[in-house]
């Protein structure tokens, strides 16, 4: 699954900026590296699966987070 480096929003309103996926060093878990864009600026790790999964809002499916605008890689994940 490729997921592209940008500007993301949450389907809650809060937007993200994601650098890549990252590998757990574990399990090998494909993990999306993104910073939230507004408080503390706080970094965060999420299942690649879980990101890109739908879900649903008054009785819609959508998006747990939609692009934005695509961005340049930081680096290059898996």
């Amino acid at each position: 699954m490729q997921l592209q480096a940008g500007l993301y929003r949450h389907y809650k309103g809060p937007e993200y900026r994601v650098f890549g996926v990252a590998r757990h060093s574990e399990t090998e878990q494909q993990m999306v590296v993104y910073q939230a864009l507004y408080g503390d600026f706080g970094l965060w790790v999420r299942p690649l699966s879980m990101f890109c999964e739908e879900v649903e809002v008054d009785g819609q499916r959508v998006p747990r987070f939609a692009l934005i605008r695509a961005e340049t890689p930081v680096f290059s994940g898996p």
